[in-house]
Parts: structure tokens; C-alpha cells; sequence
């Protein structure tokens, strides 16, 4: 996912909301996918994406990011460009 396009918005998102670019690229290489019904796939972390993260960069690692862990991603279906990313404050339902 390192050829994804970051539309401004997403951008502008990801600085008010404080979350990396390390996150979104957590989210997008690790994180959970689900569709929105409206053409675009969020992106989230799960109990398992984190225990994928945890193997792949250390525990310590990823408890020291562990405040970022609740962010998401959307990226348009068909276009693949990064729309937003935010902090969930809800669990998300499938």
C-alpha cells in the first residue's frame, strides 16, 4: 500500500486527529477491511490484527503505540485513495 495516493482531506485528518503516518500504514498493511455500502473500505485494528502487529514489530513495540490503536482508515474501493482516518470511539459492527 506504499503507492496509495492521500487525498488533502486525509491529510488534514490525520494532523487534527494526532495519528501518524506509521498508523496508517499499520492500518492499511495489518488492519481488518470491511466495506461501507457507500464504495469506500475501512480499515481498523482487531484483537488479531494486533497480535499480527505484536508478532511482526514486538510487543513492546506496539504497546508503546497502543493509544493510536483505535484510529481507522478509509480508502475509496475503486479509486484506492485514502479518503480519512480517525480514532474510533465505538466498536465497530459488521
Amino acid at each position: 500500500m506504499n503507492n496509495l495516493i492521500i487525498t488533502t482531506h486525509a491529510q488534514i485528518r490525520s494532523q487534527q486527529r494526532g495519528i501518524p503516518p506509521l498508523i496508517r500504514e499499520w492500518l492499511l498493511d495489518f488492519g481488518e477491511e470491511m466495506y461501507d455500502h457507500h464504495g469506500g473500505i475501512i480499515y481498523y485494528f482487531t484483537r488479531d490484527s494486533r497480535r499480527k502487529l505484536e508478532r511482526h514489530f514486538g510487543r513492546e513495540s506496539v504497546r508503546r503505540l497502543h493509544e493510536w490503536l483505535d484510529a481507522y482508515a478509509v480508502v475509496s474501493a475503486s479509486e484506492g485513495v485514502l479518503i480519512s482516518v480517525g480514532k474510533r470511539f465505538k466498536k465497530i459492527k459488521h
